[in-house]
């Protein structure tokens, strides 16, 4: 419940289609799909090949693309956008993908992830006479390019890439032109797919799987994809550096139905639990996840441990994310309203709460307050990642330090917090080991800096203030 419990935002999702009829509906299919990336804001771009056009608002996307909305974006190319507001805050302006017209044409942009350097950037931009239009970090790209001269557009968009610094997948639509690039680190899934004639690229294959599109492969780090009238192809603007899958994805973000660099996420969380099981070994007589992405981490659990999974928490559908709230208060609410235990599963029982992260430790409290009110003897708490102390810079827009409970509390602490029986963190080896990746080393393709404080760029000063006054 990492997303849930914290009142911070999380990773966006991008989608986009090339070369189909109906690029809008399938679109809004792809974007309806990733929902769960972002609930704060939507919007989407088509090209006819003539002009672009946009369609885009603060809500869900079953709520801003109507019928009507979609009957106006006629195009064979389209790009699209769900978000939660990380640098640059909220408000409608903010909602991409951006779209930008000027003399030599228009461009939209859409990105998922988060500029490290974007503050530097705009500063420069600004004394050079740039003006912005929002305050999101996306923009910086744009007017990168603009800035290109009369180089021919894939070279300007290779260059502005290259004085990027950061986390980002990005969409680049014109008239006439699709590009996909990924950031030299590799820090955000990213995949390519074919949907007869047309290609699909998609933050997560579970939305390539929904619109129909057949999986043709991962974009890679410091590439650039182009898609046009010839076809597909593919260049290098940067070497990629060392590849740091952000490791959240695996563990929270993305949906279990979804595969990362050739990984099944629903798989990697029944490891994770399994490695917790193989960590520490506690008598208890149910295991119960806390819905929905520690589920598959619960069963893990059970299986491993040999202790019978059940349902010990029913999530309500109908209400929104907790974190969404404004206030602590109100989330804390949120999560009476979403959160229900089960009397007859709990009751009189030693329960294994599987939950995947602790950030504030608010909600962790209040499950075990809630479990142990509906009869439970004993609460013991495992989570299926290892304690977060450390901020993330990389659109995961945390909390700063001090605010994080496992930066500033021992474990011991911790559990005296929630008012669990015991509590129990996963190993960074043993998260690792659960995805099928190597020993923690800058070697392990995977971004651990949210655990270990390591990060995979530079971290500019300004990247700091600025979430730190968040």
């Amino acid at each position: 419940m990492l997303a849930e419990i914290r009142g911070l935002n999380e990773e966006c999702g991008i989608f986009g289609v090339w070369g189909h009829p109906d690029a809008a509906q399938i679109t809004y299919y792809g974007l309806h799909t990733l929902q769960h990336r972002g609930q704060e804001g939507t919007g989407m771009v088509v090209t006819d090949g003539q002009k672009l056009k946009g369609v885009k608002g603060e809500g869900l996307v079953a709520e801003i693309f109507t019928q009507e909305a979609i009957q106006q974006l006629e195009g064979f190319g389209a790009i699209g956008h769900v978000r939660y507001a990380t640098a640059g805050g909220g408000g409608y302006e903010n909602v991409q993908p951006l779209l930008f017209h000027s003399q030599s044409g228009s461009l939209a942009l859409a990105h998922n992830g988060n500029l490290v350097n974007a503050n530097a950037l705009k500063r420069q931009l600004e004394a050079q006479g740039s003006i912005f239009q929002t305050s999101s970090d996306t923009e910086v790209l744009a007017h990168l390019i603009r800035r290109g001269g009369n180089m021919p557009l894939v070279e300007q968009v290779k260059n502005a890439l290259t004085m990027l610094k950061g986390a980002y997948a990005f969409l680049i639509m014109t008239e006439n032109q699709l590009m996909i690039a990924l950031d030299p680190n590799g820090m955000r899934p990213l995949s390519i797919g074919r949907l007869g004639d047309a290609y699909v690229v998609a933050s997560e294959t579970c939305a390539l799987d929904v619109v129909g599109a057949e999986f043709v492969r991962d974009v890679e780090a410091g590439e650039l994809v182009i898609i046009d009238a010839d076809g597909i192809h593919s260049e290098t603007y940067a070497l990629p550096a060392n590849q740091a899958m952000c490791s959240m994805e695996y563990v929270y973000f993305s949906r279990p139905d979804s595969n990362i660099q050739g990984i099944n996420v629903h798989t990697a969380r029944k490891n994770l639990g399994k490695k917790l099981a193989q960590e520490v070994r506690i008598e208890a007589d149910v295991v119960t996840g806390v819905p929905d992405s520690s589920i598959s981490a619960a069963i893990g659990y059970a299986e491993e441990s040999g202790i019978p999974y059940e349902m010990g928490l029913i999530k309500n559908k109908y209400v929104g994310r907790t974190f969404i709230q404004p206030s602590q208060s109100l989330r804390e609410q949120g999560v009476k309203m979403k959160l229900s235990p089960v009397r007859g599963v709990v009751e009189g029982k030693r329960v294994i709460m599987v939950d995947d992260s602790i950030v504030r430790g608010t909600t962790s409290r209040r499950i075990v307050t809630m479990l142990k009110e509906a009869g439970a003897t004993e609460v013991h708490v495992v989570i299926s990642s290892p304690p977060i102390k450390n901020p993330c810079f990389y659109g995961i827009d945390t909390s700063t330090k001090e605010e994080l409970m496992a930066a500033s509390h021992s474990v011991e602490e911790m559990r005296e917090i929630i008012g669990a029986d015991t509590l129990t963190f996963l190993s960074v080896e043993g998260l690792l080991e659960g995805i099928g990746k190597n020993s923690p080393d800058e070697n392990c393709g995977q971004c651990l800096a949210c655990f270990t404080g390591k990060y995979p760029t530079e971290i500019y000063p300004s990247t700091v203030r600025t979430y730190e006054t968040v």
